[in-house]
């Protein structure tokens, strides 16, 4: 696998987006439709105390992915009620093509006591390709269970042979570096299939062995079949001193099966890593890979956690 970098293809500071947005185009995901590319992405806004919101927006490119035809005039997905899993943001989320639907696959996040946040999977619809999405009730899809406690997210969802396959994180454990430390969260990769695309069986088991330590955090799964195999992208870094200490942030990860069960990580075939200097010189997060006009693409955050937007490759083929 070899990436073309084709550099920042998308800057929220140069747009005018549907909300009082203070910056961010985070985890980009795309929806190839007959005419064009529409990109979703989370955005940003602050509440009344300050913090943040987050929500979803899109772009929407050609189909060479050289040209921006619109941006999103209004709210995607509108944020939970009171109390729900989605009250205080959705960030990301993954779409589907599922005949005349769209489904997309939400990680709503809520604000905690004790620890920052908590996550959960839920369900939206869209009848109008992609343009507005309709909550599939008010609750998750999949949220903590036995043996995955707390921040399941981050879902990836394709269908091959008839069934759903969803690949997420779920979080294992809240760690601090020293007593002084605000806690900090490890999470990693797993794997559940549907008949439906709404009720999951989930496997109960990590996938993606660890390269830093077992504190690693692994996130944001995409996967795609070329050439006779199935090719897993996703991120990782260290649990701490990622936000500021260099070579500790997110990388982009690698991983392959042929089975779609059993995956073997060989992050130095990903074929992509940070610049020597600009935008993604000090992180690369948030992938996405999908194919359009008979290209592979890979959209990807950078730097600061893709407050200044998003990037593309085309793999060479």
């Amino acid at each position: 696998m070899k990436w073309i970098k084709l550099g920042k293809i998308f800057d929220p500071a140069e747009h005018e987006l549907p909300l009082a947005s203070v910056g961010f185009a985070q985890s980009p995901q795309a929806l190839v439709l007959d005419d064009r590319v529409r990109i979703y992405f989370s955005t940003r806004e602050r509440d009344r105390s300050g913090k943040y919101l987050s929500h979803v927006a899109f772009v929407d490119f050609d189909q060479r992915m050289q040209r921006i035809l619109d941006v999103s005039r209004r709210k995607v997905i509108g944020l939970g009620g009171l109390g729900c899993f989605d009250e205080h943001g959705i960030f990301p989320i993954n779409v589907l093509k599922d005949g005349d639907r769209v489904l997309a696959y939400t990680t709503g996040w809520n604000r905690k006591v004790s620890v920052s946040a908590d996550a959960a999977i839920g369900l939206a619809i869209s009848h109008d390709q992609g343009l507005t999405f309709e909550r599939y009730g008010s609750g998750p899809i999949m949220a903590a269970a036995l043996n995955e406690p707390f921040l399941v997210g981050d879902a990836f969802v394709a269908r091959y042979g008839g069934v759903y396959h969803m690949w997420y994180i779920f979080g294992l454990r809240w760690i601090r570096q020293s007593e002084e430390a605000p806690l900090d969260r490890v999470y990693k990769i797993a794997h559940a299939t549907s008949t439906d695309g709404i009720n999951w069986r989930r496997d109960g088991r990590l996938i993606i062995p660890d390269t830093l330590n077992a504190d690693e955090c692994q996130a944001l799964p995409t996967v795609i079949h070329l050439d006779g195999r199935y090719h897993m992208y996703f991120c990782y870094r260290e649990a701490h001193g990622f936000r500021d200490q260099h070579g500790k942030g997110y990388r982009i990860g690698y991983a392959w099966s042929e089975d779609l069960q059993n995956w073997t990580r060989a992050d130095e075939q990903a074929g992509i890593d940070v610049s020597a200097e600009g935008w993604d010189a000090q992180m690369q997060c948030y992938p996405h890979v999908f194919e359009c006009e008979n290209r592979v693409y890979l959209l990807y955050n950078g730097n600061e956690f893709g407050r200044h937007g998003f990037g593309l490759a085309v793999l060479e083929r």
